[in-house]
This record gives C-alpha cells, sequence and structure tokens, in this order.
C-alpha cells in the first residue's frame, strides 16, 4: 500500500505520493503554505485520482475530458508526463518524466490505486 509523505521546506509544504515500493509516483503541484492546505491537497488527490478521466493529449486530435482527470502529455525534453487535475481545473499532482508511454499510464494507474486510502505521514 502506498503512502503520502508530507514534507515542510524553507517556503513551506509539500507532498508525494509514494509506491508500496518506496518509489515517489507523484508529487503535488505546488507549494503549500501551512499544514492544513497541504493536508487539503492530499485529500484532494485521494478523492479525485480514482475517478479521473484520462486524457491522453499525445494522441493526435485526442478527446478533451471532464475534470477530474489524468493528462498525459509530452514535454519539452521528449519525456511522457502526466498531471492530475481537480473537478475546479486545478493541477493537483504532477509527475516524473517517462520514457515510454506505458510507463506512464502505469504511473497513472498506480497514482489510482495507491491514492485512494493512503496514509499521510506528517513531517516531525
Amino acid at each position: 500500500m502506498g503512502k503520502f509523505v508530507i514534507k515542510e521546506t524553507k517556503t513551506g509544504f509539500t507532498f508525494s505520493l509514494k509506491a508500496s515500493n518506496g518509489e515517489i509516483i507523484a508529487t503535488g503541484g505546488e507549494v503549500y503554505n501551512t499544514l492544513a492546505s497541504v493536508k487539503n491537497g492530499v485529500e484532494s488527490v485521494s478523492k479525485n485520482a480514482p475517478v479521473a478521466n484520462l486524457e491522453d493529449q499525445t494522441v493526435e486530435g485526442f478527446k478533451t475530458e471532464t475534470n477530474p482527470k489524468f493528462e498525459i502529455y509530452t514535454d519539452k525534453a521528449g519525456e511522457f508526463r502526466f498531471r492530475l487535475k481537480a473537478r475546479n481545473g486545478q493541477t493537483i499532482a504532477v509527475s516524473e518524466g517517462y520514457k515510454k508511454l506505458d510507463s506512464c499510464k502505469n504511473g497513472v494507474e498506480s497514482v489510482r490505486k495507491n491514492a485512494a486510502d493512503a496514509p499521510v505521514e506528517l513531517p516531525e
């Protein structure tokens, strides 16, 4: 089972979602000012990820999906990435770069599986 890890930085709080093997599969889309706001971000990912649509923007003429949704896209370096958008269209989680589209899609599925009931680890 995965877990959310909240960390305090010099400018606020961030979170990452780790798979059961300890690999980071997604990080928060921003730096949050307060512990309460980063917890809200984690809760939003937990709620939205399992029901989010999948929009593959790497396909020509792709179908635009409604939020919440995972958007798969190609970055400037030619790697595949995804971002999770909440119902209001705000980006709430992002991925690392993947060399293969299938690996990126596996990342999306891993977030869907792990986010729903993942425990939250708070900073000490």
